[in-house]
């Protein structure tokens, strides 16, 4: 799968630059370039886009301005003339702030950066998707494997160095610890407290901060209240 790039710059000769150092990279691939950065907007929203390249000093909008706008997970690499916006830059978490004209060896850094942190999330996203089309996991209760379907699952209390797993039909006492388990749970489960991770769709009931589960009330801790309310009760 190729990392897909835009280019977005006044200047057709800059672009040309930026394509001509892409053309070296064979699974890079520009699925587009612009002149103008409001033109770039559709593309941007309704694709993929893995990298953008981007210059700051263009007619109607500023390129940081735009960088600002963006709402996605889109890798940026500055291009600009100008050294003097870098700091400003790196604030909007920028992967990279190349001065041009460009060299090809520094623009080699940059595609390792882009390479390595692409790579990075596809792993991620691919662990993700494993456990999240999972329904059941292996827990180790005495001396024995015991096989936890996910829909019957309803809530973990920490107990120091063990875990109390309460499930529809029965409790499990496991040697674990409470984050390590919640990092393997699906989408579908959140920790709501420092000892208490709960199954979503399993919650009857919210009263100020507690959370109802079959028939028992548990405490939502002050430190993930705002962000436990909102996914509880689906509002982001």
């Amino acid at each position: 799968m190729k990392i897909k790039c835009v280019i977005i710059d006044d200047e057709p000769l800059a672009i040309k630059v930026v394509e001509n150092h892409l053309k070296e990279f064979q699974n890079f691939e520009v699925i587009a370039t612009f002149n103008n950065p409001i033109e770039a907007l559709p593309i941007l929203e309704k694709s993929e886009v893995d990298v953008l390249f981007l210059d700051i000093n263009m007619p109607k909008m500023n390129g940081l301005d735009f960088a600002k706008s963006l709402n996605s997970n889109t890798s940026i690499i500055i291009t600009t003339a100008y050294r003097e916006y870098a700091v400003e830059s790196y604030d909007l978490n920028v992967l990279d702030y190349l001065v041009k004209p460009i060299p090809f060896n520094r623009f080699l850094k940059s595609i390792n950066k882009v390479s390595q942190q692409y790579f990075l999330k596809k792993e991620v996203k691919q662990k993700e998707d494993i456990i999240n089309n999972e329904s059941f996991m292996f827990l180790k209760v005495d001396k024995k494997l015991v096989k936890i379907n996910f829909d019957e699952l309803l809530y973990i209390e920490s107990l120091k160095d063990y875990i109390k797993v309460f499930t529809l039909s029965q409790t499990y006492l496991v040697h674990k610890s409470l984050t390590s388990i919640t990092e393997e749970l699906p989408d579908n489960f959140i920790r709501i407290h420092r000892s208490f991770t709960i199954a979503i769709d399993k919650v009857k009931s919210v009263e100020g901060n507690l959370v109802e589960i079959a028939d028992t009330r548990i405490p939502i801790g002050r430190k993930y209240v705002n962000h436990a309310r909102r996914i509880i009760l689906n509002l982001e």
